[in-house]
């Protein structure tokens, strides 16, 4: 038997969902890199602010990719789990050392922003397959993210 047998949805929708997630997990996996990359080498004035802020954001990515990665296997998919394939299926693209804290910010703004928009297409393929856990989980990290987004404008505020 498998899972949708059990939780009532639709093959061929969830099917969609499962691309849709796959994508989100390539951007996430990238996305987390990246985070390490800012805690790892920032420096200058906030060091120690962002230097925290930042391990904080890739604990939250890394619990992310593994809700992300479960949700497609509870949908009957496999979650793709090679970097390399990652990285040609990602929208968000490795960062080189970044040591400037403003410039990190202004990448992770940008970057939560494109999840933004993904996450709110998953809503809508979710939604019209009837699949409301996915839908809820997007939710969840919209309402997140939109406070992160407020809390990163803020603390860059002049």
């Amino acid at each position: 038997m498998k899972t949708l047998d059990y939780i009532k949805l639709n093959e061929a929708g969830s099917n969609k969902v499962i691309d849709s997630l796959q994508v989100l997990l390539a951007d996430l996996q990238v996305y987390y890199t990246n985070l390490r990359n800012f805690h790892w080498n920032i420096k200058g004035r906030g060091f120690f602010q962002l230097h925290e802020a930042f391990e904080k954001m890739y604990d939250d990515v890394n619990e992310k990719v593994d809700e992300v990665a479960e949700r497609i296997l509870m949908l009957g998919g496999v979650p793709e789990n090679k970097f390399s394939n990652y990285l040609k299926i990602a929208r968000v693209k490795e960062e080189d050392v970044q040591s400037d804290g403003m410039k990190a910010i202004e990448n992770i703004l940008e970057t939560i922003g494109h999840l933004i928009v993904e996450e709110r297409k998953i809503i809508e393929i979710a939604g019209d397959n009837k699949d409301e856990a996915t839908v809820s989980m997007m939710s969840d990290y919209l309402v997140e993210q939109e406070k992160s987004v407020w809390m990163l404008t803020s603390f860059m505020s002049k």
